[in-house]
C-alpha cells in the first residue's frame, strides 16, 4: 500500500474539493440490477449511450490493465454571482468553462504525479470513460447518493463535478458514505417534471434532460414546466437543504462571462452559428448545439 494523503494533499492543491480512494473491481451486483432495471424500465430516455459499454462500466479494471484502486475526486462550482431571475436560465453547472477540460487538465497533475512518485499508470475519466461515477465516489467515501439521484459531499452539498483516476497503485480504501437523505422529499416535490421517485430518475420527465439531451421537438409537458429555463434545471438542487451552507468555487474557469450574464431572450432567438461558436467554444452549452438554445428560447418567446 501506498501513502494516499499524501495523494489526497496534491488533488486539494490541484482544487478539489474531495478525494477518496475505493478497491478497483466488478461493480456490486445490486447496483448492476438497479442500473439494468433503469434501463429496461426506458427511464435512460434518448441518453442512448447509457446501454454502450456495459461490461467495462461494471468492472473498470478492463479500463487499464492490472488496474488496482479508483481514485475519485469533487470539484466545486457554485456561482458566486447568478443570472438574475427574469433572464433565461442556463444551469449553474455550464456558468462557466466545460467541465470536462477543467477536470482533465487537473486528473492528468493528478496522474503525472503519482507516476513520478511511484512508477504507476493511470487512466483519467470525465465523461470519457463508461464509469459510473455516483457509485464510485460513494465506494471511496466521497459522498452519498441523494434522492436527486445527484453525488452530495457532506457539509458541502451536490454543486460537484466528479471525475477519476483508475490506477495501477495499490491504495488502501477509504470507508464508503452510506449516508441517505432520510424521509426529505423536498428534490421529489419540487422536481417540474415529476422526474423523481424512491430510487432513480426518470429522464423522460428530466427538465434537463429534455432541453440538453433530446434532438428535435421536445415533449408538450415541456412546454407547460419550462418557466424561463432555457438550458438545464436546478431545481432538484436549489431546494436541497444540503446545499443551505454551500460555498462559492474558487475555480477561476468556472467563473461566467459578462456575456452569459447579461444575454437575453432575445439575444438568443437572433444568435448567429458564428456567435454561437464564439461564445460556447469551451462551455458545455455547445452540446445542445445552436439549433436546439433556439428550439428552447422559442418555446420560452411562446408562453
Amino acid at each position: 500500500m501506498h501513502d494516499k494523503e499524501l495523494i489526497r494533499a496534491r488533488a486539494l492543491e490541484l482544487g478539489f474539493s474531495a478525494c477518496g480512494f475505493a478497491v478497483a473491481a466488478p461493480v456490486e451486483v445490486g447496483a448492476v440490477e438497479q442500473y439494468e432495471k433503469w434501463l429496461e424500465e426506458g427511464k435512460n430516455d434518448c441518453m442512448d449511450y447509457a446501454t454502450n459499454h456495459k461490461s467495462l462500466r461494471y468492472d473498470p479494471t478492463q479500463l487499464l490493465p492490472e488496474t488496482k484502486t479508483v481514485i475519485s475526486v469533487a470539484l466545486n462550482y457554485f456561482p458566486a454571482q447568478k443570472q438574475a431571475s427574469h433572464a433565461p436560465q442556463f444551469s449553474m453547472y455550464a456558468y462557466g468553462k466545460d467541465y470536462h477540460e477543467v477536470v482533465r487538465v487537473k486528473l492528468r497533475e493528478l496522474a503525472r504525479f503519482i507516476n513520478e512518485k511511484w512508477q504507476a499508470e493511470s487512466r483519467v475519466c470525465v465523461d470519457t470513460a463508461p464509469v459510473m461515477e455516483k457509485y464510485w465516489a460513494r465506494k471511496a467515501g466521497v459522498g452519498m447518493i441523494g434522492r436527486n439521484n445527484l453525488l452530495i459531499v457532506p457539509g458541502r452539498g451536490s454543486y460537484f463535478f466528479l471525475g477519476e483516476l483508475i490506477t495501477t497503485l495499490d491504495i488502501a480504501p477509504d470507508t464508503p458514505c452510506n449516508d441517505t437523505c432520510g424521509d426529505c422529499m423536498r428534490c421529489v416535490k419540487a422536481c417540474p417534471g415529476g422526474a423523481l421517485d424512491s430510487d432513480s430518475l426518470d429522464a423522460r420527465r428530466c427538465l434537463s434532460c429534455q432541453l440538453i439531451e433530446r434532438r428535435g421537438n421536445l415533449p408538450q409537458w415541456v412546454g407547460e414546466k419550462v418557466g424561463n429555463r432555457v438550458y438545464g434545471c436546478d431545481a432538484c438542487q436549489v431546494c436541497c437543504p444540503h446545499n443551505a451552507n454551500a460555498l462559492p468555487t474558487d475555480v477561476e474557469e468556472f467563473a461566467p462571462s459578462k456575456e452569459l450574464m447579461t444575454l437575453t431572450l432575445d439575444g438568443i432567438l437572433s444568435m448567429t452559428a458564428e456567435e454561437f461558436r464564439s461564445l460556447f467554444r469551451h462551455s458545455a452549452i455547445k452540446r445542445t448545439k445552436l439549433e436546439g438554445l433556439l428550439r428552447n428560447a422559442q418555446i420560452i418567446a411562446k408562453k
